[in-house]
């Protein structure tokens, strides 16, 4: 039964003109594309040009594109659901609606926040004061990752890679504030002032805290130099991408005899956690971590566990703890001028706290039964569309085939929201924003470290409903798409099927290709971390993830700053053959007959390539260009247009393209997998 909340708002006319009113115009819109420009010089330019120069990146925001359009009505959405739940307080206690109510309410309210000061957090600051010797260390560090207060390194439940049936716990690298080890390491002129502007800010930061100028300068060096150790034992972006050599399966004994210097038997016990075996999935980090814990002294581990617990609850504080957290994170990393509103902020905090609570209320009036069916007819026919191309393979043998394909006919697929909703059984306080937030994640984390020995829970979802992404998992073998990246551009009921299929399409098209990319391509259909290739076709798809590589990493979207073909190596592989797919998928829907009559002067086929391009057109700043470079598996919006069409026979023929065109690549040097 739903409940008053659910069904006021599911019939609430305003709540409904609201979201009809935040669609964009279904389609393609010629005003959006740049006629200046030639489609097979860039075809990026020319699809998005006139959307490129109506548009602006928001004076709180590192970038903007389709992603963010997506996201901010759909956040205005939850704002409208907020703002309403929130006004009333006569909610039965433990319902979803008392407990998302609650929540936004007391982090809105700003005058108690400020009243209470650093009280929350002073237990926690008292509790590493107390720390006299590093014998005491795993002990502390186990009651602050209990809490999320997260620092050193990070433990973690999650499915075994090699026995997908269990749940293992892992050991993983952390303990470092700045986006990636190269700002520690590159002696580059913006990593050094980055450097310098993060000692700054730690030290604004202490004295926030009450320290005194001098005080909080000496305590940021010792942050600084003791994450800089850290750092340099952690392995890089592109070595985490390799699932072989992040599984390293070990008993307990074995991490104590291999990392020695920690006791890490008192930190399991301390968290609670009886462990027959873990995966140490850098075991290099740990070796190094040990040592750490022996030659750094305890007072100075003390200055950096009392600078992770400022930084991480800085949001939570009175405003000059978030405004200075923004100051470094926003404008000085991400160039962004303006923070987001508060009411934003809480919002996404919300979501991100009560995020199914949240969503049941979101999908009630954001995406109806009848788009869950659309898609999910889209997804199996995306899923034939694969089949067929595997199938079709002229460098693949029949073993390897017939493994591919038992892989994709067992993925499993989740659209829109889950079947069973997650429960909040924490309190929730109107007049409590720290305490609500530091419950919650003392929840979320035991709720996982209980996973050990349980049976794997299959309907569990790893994004919210409103998130606007999607995502695979390779150890769950599943594609998933939450309602929030369900909506115009990437997919409209008004829209004509070459439009869908040229978004949306590509968008499912890249999450299956997932399955088969660098990285995925080493699971097989039972999730397990398994060889199913021949040694063979091994060799032939390595030589065509090799031209991928060299493609990418020719691209230069700032200058001296390319894309790192290596760490974008899997997202690029899923972008060229999920655009394949989405293509073959749209002509198996015109079955056999011919596309329909043109659009807007544009035929079906580049209508679908027109919607493929729509979905990545972005402006970005370039400070977060820069540390998007650095850290981000995916490459920007421009080579994600330009990249896969360039290597696509089927874009050439729609625009008659030419050789020695920009947009169509020698077949010498164009990657050609699905």
């Amino acid at each position: 039964m739903a409940s008053p909340l659910r069904a006021s708002l599911a019939l609430s006319l305003g709540l409904a003109a609201f979201v009809l009113a935040a669609q964009s115009k279904p389609g393609i819109d010629p005003a959006n594309l740049d006629a200046t420009v030639k489609p097979c010089e860039d075809f990026y330019a020319y699809a998005n040009g006139g959307w490129l120069k109506s548009h602006s990146i928001p004076s709180d925001k590192p970038r903007f594109g389709a992603f963010e359009e997506v996201s901010e009505r759909n956040r205005a959405i939850l704002q409208k659901i907020l703002t309403e739940t929130s006004a009333k307080t006569t909610w039965a206690k433990g319902s979803i609606e008392q407990k998302v109510g609650d929540f936004y309410a007391s982090g809105m309210d700003e005058a108690a926040i400020a009243k209470r000061g650093l009280d929350p957090l002073k237990p926690v600051l008292a509790r590493i004061d107390g720390l006299k010797d590093n014998k005491q260390l795993p002990a502390l560090l186990a009651e602050l990752h209990s809490q999320g207060l997260s620092s050193g390194f990070g433990f973690f439940v999650g499915q075994d890679a090699k026995q997908s049936t269990r749940y293992m716990g892992s050991l993983n690298q952390g303990g470092t504030g700045l986006p990636d080890r190269d700002y520690y390491l590159k002696d580059d002129a913006r990593s050094k002032e980055i450097r310098t502007k993060y000692e700054a800010h730690i030290a604004r930061m202490f004295e926030l805290a009450g320290e005194a100028p001098a005080q909080a300068a000496a305590h940021a060096k010792e942050v600084l130099a003791l994450e800089t150790r850290l750092a340099q034992a952690q392995w890089t972006r592109v070595e985490l991408r390799n699932p072989q050599k992040r599984y390293n399966k070990r008993t307990l004994d074995q991490v104590v005899q291999e990392a020695p210097g920690f006791d890490w038997k008192g930190y399991f016990a301390g968290r609670g956690v009886q462990l027959e075996d873990l995966n140490l999935s850098q075991p290099s980090f740990f070796q190094a971590f040990g040592k750490l814990t022996t030659e750094v002294p305890a007072a100075q581990w003390q200055t950096y566990l009392r600078w992770h617990a400022i930084s991480s609850c800085a949001s939570l504080l009175p405003k000059p703890f978030g405004d200075e957290s923004f100051a470094f994170h926003g404008k000085i990393l991400n160039g962004t001028p303006e923070q987001e509103p508060r009411a934003k902020r809480v919002e996404a905090v919300t979501d991100n706290t009560l995020g199914e609570a949240l969503g049941q209320l979101y999908v009630k009036v954001a995406f109806p039964p009848e788009a869950k069916k659309k898609v999910l007819e889209m997804v199996e026919n995306l899923r034939v569309a694969l089949r067929e191309r595997i199938t079709n393979l002229d460098w693949m043998g029949e073993e390897t085939k017939a493994q591919a394909i038992k892989k994709l006919n067992a993925f499993g697929v989740k659209i829109g929201y889950p079947d069973k909703w997650k429960t909040y059984p924490f309190d929730v306080q109107r007049d409590d924003y720290f305490g609500n937030v530091r419950r919650a994640s003392a929840h979320r984390i035991q709720e996982n470290l209980k996973k050990l020995g349980k049976p794997i829970d299959r309907t569990e979802w790893g994004m919210t409903p409103p998130t606007v992404n999607a995502y695979y998992s390779p150890t769950m073998n599943e594609i998933v798409f939450p309602a929030g990246i369900l909506q115009p551009p990437f997919f409209d009921a008004a829209a004509d099927d070459a439009v869908n299929y040229g978004s949306l399409g590509f968008v499912i098209g890249h999450e299956m290709t997932h399955g088969f990319d660098d990285s995925g391509s080493q699971f097989d259909a039972e999730g397990n971390l398994k060889n199913w290739w021949t040694d063979a076709d091994k060799k032939a798809y390595e030589s065509r993830t090799d031209l991928v590589v060299q493609q990418y990493d020719a691209y230069e979207p700032l200058k001296g700053e390319h894309v790192n073909g290596k760490l974008t190596l899997g997202e690029n592989i899923a972008d060229i053959g999920g655009l394949k797919i989405a293509f073959a998928a749209y002509q198996n829907s015109l079955k056999g007959k011919a596309a329909p009559t043109p659009i807007d002067g544009f035929t079906g086929p580049q209508r679908f390539f027109l919607g493929a391009a729509t979905v990545w057109r972005n402006h970005i700043r370039e400070a977060a260009l820069s540390v998007r470079l650095k850290t981000d598996p995916h490459s920007p919006g421009q080579q994600r247009v330009n990249g896969p069409l360039s290597n696509l026979p089927e874009f050439y023929e729609a625009f008659g393209c030419a050789d020695g065109q920009p947009m169509k690549r020698d077949a010498k040097v164009r990657p050609a997998i699905w």
